[in-house]
């Protein structure tokens, strides 16, 4: 008879193809892997792996269980987290995909007022490419994405969650950081330090810059970099000048840059929630939807209030809170 602690083994080690690896994951020994393996093997019929050398790979037969496992291992995971929430113990696994910059410095504070409550949750963070992330949730191994891009489908419901600026940061020996605000022109001449093109960092510039009429291409383009933190590192190195994320600059190089307003370029980008809804929510995942869209949380009140944008225009303005 089958149960759900043999699909789990099995699952590991489709994901890995390493037997090693997946005892790893699952915190056993790897022969111990093996036997749950040979097991399912048995019971089925079929052979589960094809076995070269130390290369695994799926036959025909642990492909079409790939899916089915997932679901069942999914289903067992729901029952046991519906049953103990009878017991008013929201206990489990929440499993919570970023694909934002902002989100992981965002994130940690809301799963702090989160596990403070709900102590019986283990929760993991992870930081992916947006598809993947998506992919995620459509597959039901993550239960909640965080993007800065609201990308349609009809199978997730977006939550705007919180609106962050982005912010021209520039070297504390530059010239405009003595002048706090310059002339929307005047970036024409700098070296501009950016991020790829797909990033919704990219999207938030690209499309401030137009309501201004203001070509994004005609910016001096020396360096593009993968992630906000790169750039806020390029810039404390002096290579050039460029926008990230107000967060990122606050907490990562608040003491060697220094932040600069444009004249007429408000920029802030919002970040949102996600969540499958047809997937069966898991009550970690509920009651977790539930802090992150409640207005009158007191985390959420002190995100807002973290991301507010200073009034004061100096080159202070990185550091005030």
């Amino acid at each position: 008879m089958l149960d759900s602690h043999q699909l789990r083994v099995f699952l590991a080690a489709a994901e890995t193809l390493n037997f090693s690896h997946a005892a790893r994951r699952l915190h056993m020994s790897q022969p111990s892997v093996t036997q749950h393996i040979h097991n399912l093997e048995v019971h089925f019929g079929n052979p589960l792996f094809v076995r070269s050398g130390r290369k695994l790979s799926l036959t025909e037969a642990g492909v079409t269980l790939l899916p089915l496992a997932r679901d069942l291992v999914q289903a067992s995971v729901h029952a046991d987290e519906v049953m103990g929430a009878l017991k008013d113990e929201i206990h489990g696994h929440l499993w919570i995909a970023c694909s934002t910059t902002p989100g992981k410095y965002i994130l940690p504070t809301l799963m702090a007022e989160f596990l403070k409550k709900y102590t019986r949750v283990e929760a993991t963070i992870s930081v992916t490419h947006r598809k993947t992330a998506m992919d995620w949730l459509n597959e039901g191994k993550a239960q909640i994405m965080v993007s800065s891009v609201y990308a349609y489908h009809a199978d997730i419901e977006f939550h705007k969650f919180v609106s962050e600026p982005v912010v021209l940061i520039v070297p504390r020996n530059h010239p405009w950081a003595i002048r706090g605000m310059i002339k929307l022109d005047e970036l024409r001449k700098a070296n501009m330090i950016m991020r790829e093109e797909s990033s919704g960092t990219y999207a938030v510039v690209r499309d401030g810059l137009a309501r201004q009429g203001f070509d994004i291409g005609d910016l001096h383009r020396v360096l593009t970099l993968g992630n906000s933190e790169a750039i806020a590192f390029a810039v404390q190195e002096g290579i050039g000048v460029g926008f990230i994320s107000m967060l990122v600059a606050r907490r990562i190089v608040c003491d060697q840059v220094a932040a600069v307003r444009v004249e007429g370029l408000d920029l802030y980008q919002d970040i949102y929630l996600g969540q499958h809804r047809h997937l069966p929510s898991t009550p970690a995942q509920v009651a977790f939807w539930k802090i992150a869209t409640d207005s009158n949380s007191a985390a959420l009140k002190r995100i807002e209030n973290y991301l507010t944008m200073p009034q004061v225009v100096n080159e202070n303005i990185i550091n005030e809170s």
